[in-house]
């Protein structure tokens, strides 16, 4: 991407813009790998809908085997052949659709977390997600989420940063309840002002001085802002992607690559988060390890190997700041149902990512 610098922000301003917003980002690194503090980075996907683990990470052999062909006749992953499990450790394997994750697995950075969830047996999809993200489970009296808290404890992170928490998607989720840090959008190139480019200056300063109180709700404006400006000047639809990545022709794909603009922005992010929608398989779930849930499934691997690719290998060892954990508010039933697909479960897995972690 193409050099990000401090002087080149303030010079593409107006002088009175300058003004106004310079003193507040006295924290952005702007490209400057001397700068961005090495602080890692927690990248959130949720998987909406309640994913079948069980489709995701098979039983391989064993009893448990047996009970899992003969629940699941006609959707249960194949040891062999086409869509065939890839082994894992001779007991579990991962489905074929999630080739791209097999390499992180073998290099140890992606640990599988079974029998991971609620203790509750709660089948509303709303209830799930709800304790999940407050991370208080069976209760909703929380006016936090647990990411907020986790800003709210986590030590190094300036009160000027920009962009210190990041939701990628058209609503902020519950996990970020009650953050005035969190910054949502659906993607960096359209997060600006709209209308006529020769009035943006105009907006810029109204709005400035709008928000020039100390109140809560100033802060959050001039920190909207702030983010406006930088990303803007750092003309995020330019961006090419490093090592090779590629990303899914698709919105995840486009969040996941927005995710590593922000990062290589170095903005100061710490928190990030996504959606990633359709896991209620209730019927039509596919058949012989193909079909539908197999698509889905590559597009998550697809999306999470370009991360990594992506953030590999630069100065600021970026792919080393990140830790991916992926989760859905619950499983899927062992046994499949007459329309080819499985209810809501109970229990699930969890995919953590990352150099930090101790997988494979």
């Amino acid at each position: 991407m193409a050099k990000f610098t401090r002087r080149g922000f303030m010079v593409g301003c107006s002088a009175a813009i300058a003004a106004m917003a310079g003193s507040r980002l006295s924290y952005v690194a702007f490209g400057s790998t001397d700068q961005e503090p090495n602080q890692e980075i927690l990248l959130v996907i949720f998987l909406r809908g309640g994913m079948d683990g069980l489709s995701l990470v098979p039983v391989l052999a064993g009893a448990d085997r047996g009970i899992y062909e003969s629940s699941r006749p006609t959707i249960a992953i194949p040891t062999s052949g086409q869509n065939a499990a890839l082994n894992l450790n001779d007991q579990f394997g991962l489905n074929a659709g999630a080739a791209p994750l097999l390499e992180l697995y073998q290099a140890k950075k992606l640990a599988i977390v079974h029998a991971a969830g609620l203790t509750s047996d709660t089948r509303s999809h709303f209830d799930a997600m709800q304790y999940m993200e407050l991370g208080t489970p069976d209760s909703k009296s929380s006016h936090s989420g647990w990411l907020t808290r986790y800003l709210e404890t986590a030590g190094n992170i300036p009160s000027d940063v920009i962009l210190p928490a990041l939701s990628i998607g058209s609503l902020s989720p519950t996990s970020l309840a009650g953050s005035r840090d969190a910054v949502g959008m659906n993607s960096p190139s359209d997060f600006s002002f709209n209308g006529h480019w020769q009035y943006g200056d105009w907006q810029r300063l109204a709005l400035r001085s709008m928000y020039g109180g100390s109140s809560w709700l100033h802060e959050a404006g001039l920190q909207t802002l702030d983010a406006i400006d930088v990303l803007e000047y750092g003309d995020p639809g330019s961006y090419t992607p490093e090592n090779g990545a590629t990303y899914p022709n698709n919105s995840f794909g486009n969040s996941m690559k927005s995710v590593a603009q922000m990062i290589k922005m170095q903005l100061g992010l710490r928190v990030a988060t996504i959606d990633l929608g359709g896991w209620d398989t209730h019927d039509g779930q596919g058949q012989d390890g193909g079909g539908y849930f197999a698509d889905r499934v590559g597009t998550l691997a697809q999306g999470l190997h370009a991360l990594y690719t992506d953030l590999d290998g630069n100065a600021t060892n970026n792919g080393g700041r990140v830790t991916t954990i992926v989760m859905s508010e619950f499983g899927r039933s062992l046994k499949e149902n007459g329309s080819r697909g499985t209810d809501h479960g109970h229990g699930n897995i969890m995919l953590v990512l990352g150099d930090n972690v101790n997988g494979g």
